[in-house]
């Protein structure tokens, strides 16, 4: 079962992306009602979605862009309408496909399960399942393993369903060849380029006409209103950095909770498959595996070469049977209650199960032990930290929102009392835009940013309040410096105006100049002094560097006759093209075969995916909460 979600990555891959598509493809307004009452934050048919759960996949997300993006992630990512929305419209097609496998009786069985979670490369040790570390890593993220392994289980169910639809898409090899020889067709071409610039020289720009830019254009000139601040920020995570632990606290904690470090016996073992088709095949089955089970007694040793030869498990058959390590409870009863009443090396009778009949040889044997102290020392340093800092932080938030409300003159005793650093920004527009929201880190925050603008931070110069910026994380600022919004002087601009004038009529004389040139060279009056020619492929479109408008220009050229000439403006100038040739490929490149009809098909079974999911939006009614949601994004 294992192999087979593997070998499945491309559709699940897809069925990831298609889960967190964005409200906007299928049409917010289609499902947002006003309707406020009630603590869900949307249904599904008779199925909800809490304001719990809805945050906790926040948090998720959160979590997984702040760890791929490193230092370049930024809280305010997470504070846009669109993300918000994105995240809920993924919990209502999760929702969605969960309902739908339901209703086709579609689960997982535990063998499956166990077979998928003893395969997770992050939960394995020296290339084993290790007990232990799966326990660390649930515990690192505040799972229990039965809230791991239901989620685990329901992915797996979603995958059955998605794999199905996503299984059926299908490119040709003829298709794929064709579209391949379509994009390795290359073009050679040489350019000549009108700069802009000569024109510039000889243009002239009236007063006047520079007056009535700066009249018809006082909006370009505005200068919004600005202020400077300065901020603190408590933390969850500056408490952990004053938070210390001494090693009386980190022993007490390991003797009193060493249940939690015993390492159970594991065991390694290979088996031999032989499967069935219910009872009409159980008996060949059986039969069939006597028949094995009598040469590997005969022979021992070639145990692993039988495994390859007659076992129907596509996990294990090519690595001779071969299960790995694996701790009591992972595998089937059956199967469990065998491996762990032989001896090692010994071969087991024939065990059945609901996957068939198994010849079991046990060839490894990892007695329990408990994991020492020292090995788990900073693990136990970690967790009494985040525990006393979370603590700390409960209390401390109520404390920062008094201090910095009942002194609002200054963010000094906050700072203080706290060993925060009162950091300064550079000036911070009104109703700045995207671009530059995304550089203000912490404070890209709405009610942070209404706060500093508000008539109690300008004119009274109070704090503002302290906003939850992200979880576990506030901010309080105060203005230090403000300027009114207004319009530049008309003195101040008036030389960018006129460079500005000029730029646009010697682009205006460029474009005119090279489209008549254009127009010479299509009736055949060819006196251009072209520059040396060079080849292009859509396959090259890359590494030729060259802007998308020529790109296209060139591919949509009609090169039925050659030469064949194009222009295109770009930058600072009208450039001319000369197409002189067009030369199909006439070996086709396997690889690259291969992998345009993996491209093409995944863009198949995404639109067949997506047909799917849309139709499943049909059939169930879908309302969210808008009012809960608004207020969410306020916060």
């Amino acid at each position: 079962m294992f192999d087979a979600v593997r070998n499945n990555k491309r559709i699940v891959q897809i069925f990831l992306g298609l889960i967190t598509l964005p409200f906007a493809f299928w049409g917010i307004d289609s499902y947002i009602r006003n309707t406020g009452a009630g603590g869900d934050l949307a249904s599904v048919g008779d199925s909800k979605i809490s304001l719990p759960q809805f945050e906790q996949a926040l948090r998720e997300r959160q979590d997984q862009l702040r760890q791929s993006m490193g230092a370049s992630f930024k809280q305010e990512m997470m504070n846009s309408p669109e993300v918000r929305l994105g995240i809920l419209n993924g919990l209502i097609n999760q929702r969605l496909l969960l309902l739908e496998a339901a209703n086709k009786h579609l689960a997982t069985s535990d063998q499956a399960l166990q077979e998928f979670i003893a395969n997770v490369p992050a939960l394995q040790e020296n290339g084993q399942f290790s007990k232990s570390r799966y326990e660390a890593v649930l515990r690192a993220q505040g799972m229990s393993p039965p809230q791991f392994e239901a989620r685990v289980r329901q992915d797996l169910t979603l995958q059955q369903l998605v794999g199905t639809i996503g299984a059926s898409a299908f490119v040709s090899s003829a298709q794929a060849e064709t579209m391949l020889r379509i994009q390795a067709e290359e073009r050679q071409f040489s350019e000549f380029r009108i700069a802009a610039a000569p024109f510039a020289e000889k243009v002239k720009i009236e007063p006047e006409a520079v007056q009535k830019f700066y009249d018809e254009n006082k909006s370009r000139f505005e200068v919004p209103e600005q202020v400077k601040a300065e901020y603190v920020v408590l933390s969850l995570d500056a408490l952990l950095a004053q938070v210390t632990v001494s090693d009386a606290e980190i022993k007490s904690w390991y003797d009193s909770h060493r249940d939690r470090y015993q390492q159970p016996e594991e065991r390694r073992a290979s088996h031999i498959l032989i499967t069935f088709d219910g009872d009409a095949g159980k008996e060949k089955a059986k039969a069939q595996a006597e028949e094995v089970l009598k040469e590997v007694q005969k022979n021992p040793s070639r145990f692993a070469d039988l495994a390859k030869q007659y076992s129907k498990d596509p996990g294990s058959a090519q690595k001779g049977g071969d299960l790995g390590f694996f701790g009591r409870g992972m595998m089937v009863k059956t199967f469990d209650d065998a491996v762990f009443g032989q001896k090692e090396g010994e071969i087991s009778g024939l065990v059945e199960s609901e996957f068939g009949y198994h010849i079991i040889k046990v060839t490894g044997i990892h007695a329990a032990k408990e994991r020492p102290l020292q090995e788990v020392r900073a693990e136990i340093e970690g967790e009494l930290k985040r525990q006393a800092a979370t603590r700390q932080f409960a209390e401390a938030a109520e404390n920062f929102n008094n201090l910095v409300y009942e002194q609002s003159d200054s963010l000094q005793p906050a700072s203080d009392k706290f060993k925060l650093k009162i950091q300064q920004t550079g000036w911070l527009p009104k109703n700045a835009d995207p671009q530059v929201l995304a550089s203000l880190g912490p404070l890209a925050n709405d009610k942070v940013l209404a706060g500093l603008f508000s008539e109690d931070a300008i004119k009274n110069k109070r704090n503002t309040e302290a906003v939850e910026v992200a979880p576990n994380t506030l901010l309080a600022a105060r203005v230090v410096e403000h300027v009114a919004a207004a319009t530049r002087p008309f003195d101040t601009v008036k030389g960018d105006i006129e460079k500005h004038l000029k730029a646009e009529e010697a682009m205006k004389q460029a474009r005119s100049t090279g489209e008549a040139r254009l127009a010479e060279l299509q009736k055949g009056e060819d006196k251009v002094a072209w520059s040396a020619s060079r080849g292009v492929s859509r396959l090259q479109a890359r590494q030729a560097q060259l802007p998308v408008a020529v790109l296209q220009a060139i591919f949509k050229a009609d090169v039925q006759k050659l030469p064949a000439y194009v222009g295109v403006g770009i930058g600072d100038g009208y450039s001319l093209f000369k197409i002189t040739k067009v030369a199909q490929t006439e070996k086709i490149d396997e690889n690259q075969l291969k992998a345009l009809r993996n491209e093409y098909a995944n863009l198949v079974a995404q639109e067949d995916l997506s047909t799917y999911l849309s139709s499943l939006r049909a059939r169930y009614k879908i309302d969210v909460n808008k009012s809960l949601l608004e207020g969410r994004e306020r916060q």
